[in-house]
């Protein structure tokens, strides 16, 4: 039997450079073209933190293409005339809950597409699918007069409607949330191995411990990624928070944006910081989870 071996470079010896890809005119125009698109992205929010660090003052006097007038204060009038603390905390009521059960219902439908074989089971993937393309303001209305007419017990609701509670807000968020998750895990799951569910029917298994203990542990980073999405875009909404809430002590924190606003006059440096603030939670979530979420999105990419 030959074995292979394996050379490698004696103690002294300088290891081969390397080999790097040739920068053709295409590449060279390709990273401009890309370096351009980052600097326009991130255009707005250097220009927003930039706006938040300036007295108002400052600004009035010299406009805003200027250096000068650094301060905090904006952060602190922001955070005390918004009442962030407490807007957070209800922003952190709808998410979490939201983004669970948009995933765990998703991911239910998604198995099904996935693991079964019958007539409707494009049908059902569309239906799903199209709740996406449907504009939300085209709902508004109807939605708006469902909210208002669904009664609730009073320890869930304290106008003891669907309309101003958090409840509302949930199923709203995942009424729209779950079609593009049912797309991403059924094409995820679609591409699992089936003996992985041969062997576990063999050993008896049924189909939620098929669901459960065989499937979710294998779509752990799709499930990351969209995690990721999930929470920055439920937490980021701002419509259905404005139209389906009337007291002010329930809005998100997105929506308590609207307190640092005048009737007559808005304070630019202000609602920059105030902007800032209500940014930094999807950020550090983002940071938290971008290990899972590029492997999500590339596992995803891999696959069939």
């Amino acid at each position: 039997m030959s074995t292979a071996t394996v050379t490698r470079p004696t103690e002294g010896e300088p290891e081969a450079p390397a080999r790097r890809r040739k920068l053709t005119p295409l590449r060279l125009l390709l990273h401009g073209f890309l370096i351009v698109v980052a600097l326009v992205w991130l255009f707005p929010i250097a220009w927003a933190v930039l706006t938040s660090l300036r007295s108002y003052d400052y600004t009035a006097a010299n406009g805003y293409v200027s250096f000068g007038g650094w301060t905090f204060d904006n952060y602190v009038t922001a955070w005390q005339t918004a009442e962030f603390g407490q807007h957070f905390l209800n922003s952190v009521y709808i998410t979490v809950p939201a983004v669970l059960l948009t995933l765990f219902l998703a991911s239910c439908v998604a198995f099904v597409i996935a693991r079964f074989s019958w007539k409707l089971n494009i049908v059902l993937l569309g239906v799903f699918t199209a709740a996406n393309l449907l504009p939300q303001q085209a709902l508004l209305i109807p939605l708006f007069r469902v909210f208002t007419e669904v009664p609730l017990p009073e320890f869930m609701s304290d106008s003891e409607l669907l309309y101003d509670s958090y409840w509302g807000l949930i199923l709203i968020n995942v009424a729209f949330q779950c079609g593009f998750c049912v797309f991403v895990l059924s094409n995820y799951m679609k591409a699992l191995p089936r003996d992985l569910y041969e062997a576990a029917m063999v050993d008896g298994a049924s189909i939620w411990r098929q669901y459960w203990q065989v499937t979710m542990p294998l779509c752990r980073p799709a499930l990351a990624a969209l995690a990721t999405l999930e929470v920055t875009w439920i937490y980021n909404e701002f419509f259905w928070a404005t139209v389906l809430m009337r007291t002010g002590d329930k809005f998100p924190v997105t929506s308590s944006l609207n307190n640092l606003r005048g009737e007559f006059f808005t304070d630019n440096n202000l609602v920059s910081a105030g902007s800032v603030l209500v940014a930094i939670p999807t950020l550090v979530i983002f940071f938290m989870l971008q290990r899972h979420f590029v492997r999500g999105l590339t596992l995803g990419a891999s696959k069939g």
